[in-house]
């Protein structure tokens, strides 16, 4: 298992789900985690599952990846209570997050990732 894992974030349960088993196509050493809806598994964000998904991740460095801003600030916000090395990423969800997903199994470094990823940042 790589030290760095993957972690997506969407408003939408089956989004999360869909993206990581599109992921898992390319990246089936990685360890990859998500976190979907609500805690009712409405449309919107959860700080607990976010908490979830960086804990039961294996990686010691996670690489992070939301669909919609309020992704962004409950992640921000779990960043600050974990342990783990998180590195945070404005860039196009689903592309970006598959690409990471690939370069990690293909064990590329850190470095490599953010220079490839780099160019899919919003802007």
């Amino acid at each position: 298992m790589s030290k760095l894992g993957v972690v997506v974030v969407s408003h939408v349960p089956q989004i999360a789900e869909g993206v990581v088993r599109l992921m898992r196509e390319v990246a089936k050493d990685v360890s990859i985690t998500s976190a979907g809806g609500t805690d009712e598994n409405e449309v919107g964000t959860s700080f607990e599952k976010i908490q979830t998904a960086f804990d039961a991740n294996e990686a010691e460095i996670l690489l992070a990846f939301y669909d919609l801003g309020s992704a962004k600030m409950n992640l921000e916000m779990v960043m600050e209570m974990t342990d783990k090395e998180v590195h945070l990423f404005d860039t196009a969800f689903l592309e970006s997050s598959y690409t990471a997903a690939a370069l990690i199994q293909a064990d590329a470094s850190l470095e490599m990732i953010k220079e490839q990823i780099d160019p899919m940042k919003i802007k």
